[in-house]
């Protein structure tokens, strides 16, 4: 095992991949000779040369289109959006082109490629470019969405996307580009709708994911002192869920606190409530409470972002409210 950062572990990833298939390539605003907005590709240009380490003008349209061709043709693309909130501009490709093409084509078109970048809030940036997006394209059939929450699943999951048939949608917190963790040295795959049990449990089941697995985990710690013992799930891919792990979780804890950063309507945490409601009611003690964002836009001043986000206490709040202790 090695210790490294959620940025290298996603740049090894790529390199990996890239030197194991020769149709791997990356491109995006920046990848190339800036080293990536967030230095995700530093040094990849150098080791794979321009023809696969690709710089793009300012148009997500363009080169979200030209990856769709270019995987059409057998190729994998990395498709890098400097932040999911640019994305919004390429949805048409993902959405229509990327997600649908399969089926359209009665399975003689397969798109495999992966979109990738940073997502989620960030810090101070203002509300068109600190937001959760994960639901909406969570809820398009034909693409899977990837959330991985630490440099170990960030690298595994990230590998396993890039060698899927089909177009995956990879969100990283950019928030988490900076975390340490341990990674395995040797050559290892993370299979896509499967979730891990963070931290074992009894007393309540809480599920996260991205960077909300952290303040989960934090939570639980908190709650340990208190006298509730908190189960951590990190489903890892939003979709497709693993929901067989969070309702044998819920079975056993018989309560449940879903957190995200996203906003509360018809959210992440929504869908998952949802399938413990019609699932697992009879193993149920409490309702199943949600930890979320505010239904606002971002603000850009401190105060008001750390009032809009989701919080440790809130998570802890929500898990003493189901177990009767609040």
């Amino acid at each position: 095992m090695s210790k490294i950062t959620y940025r290298d572990a996603l740049n090894q990833a790529m390199c990996e991949e890239m030197q194991r298939d020769e149709n791997v390539f990356l491109m995006g605003e920046e990848v190339a000779e800036y080293n990536g907005a967030y230095k995700i590709s530093q040094g990849m240009l150098e080791k794979f040369g321009p023809k696969r380490v690709i710089d793009t003008p300012i148009t997500e349209l363009g080169f979200a289109g030209l990856g769709v061709g270019a995987a059409m043709a057998g190729l994998r693309p990395i498709i890098e959006f400097m932040t999911w909130n640019f994305a919004i501009l390429a949805l048409d490709q993902i959405v229509n082109a990327a997600a649908k093409m399969k089926y359209m084509s009665a399975g003689q078109y397969s798109v495999p490629m992966v979109f990738r970048g940073a997502g989620g809030s960030a810090a101070r940036v203002g509300s068109q470019h600190s937001q959760s997006l994960e639901n909406w394209l969570a809820n398009v059939p034909g693409l899977k969405v990837v959330m991985p929450s630490n440099p170990a699943d960030a690298k595994g999951l990230l590998k396993s996307s890039i060698r899927d048939n089909d177009p995956v949608i990879f969100i990283e917190n950019e928030i988490n580009y900076g975390d340490v963790g341990e990674v395995p040295d040797e050559d290892y795959l993370i299979p896509l709708g499967k979730a891990d049990i963070k931290r074992a449990g009894s007393d309540v089941t809480i599920v996260a994911h991205s960077r909300m697995t952290g303040f989960a985990l934090t939570a639980a710690d908190e709650l340990a002192k208190q006298g509730i013992d908190a189960e951590v799930i990190d489903p890892r891919t939003i979709k497709p869920l693993d929901e067989a792990t969070i309702l044998t979780s819920v079975a056993k804890t018989n309560r449940a606190v879903i957190a995200e950063e996203g906003w509360r309507f018809a959210g992440i945490g929504a869908e998952i409530s949802a399938r413990i409601m019609e699932k697992a009611f009879d193993d149920l003690d409490a309702p199943v409470a949600r930890v979320t964002g505010k239904d606002v836009p971002m603000a850009y001043a401190a105060n008001l972002e750390l009032m809009t986000l989701p919080s440790v206490a809130d998570i802890v709040e929500a898990a003493r409210v189901v177990c009767n202790r609040a």
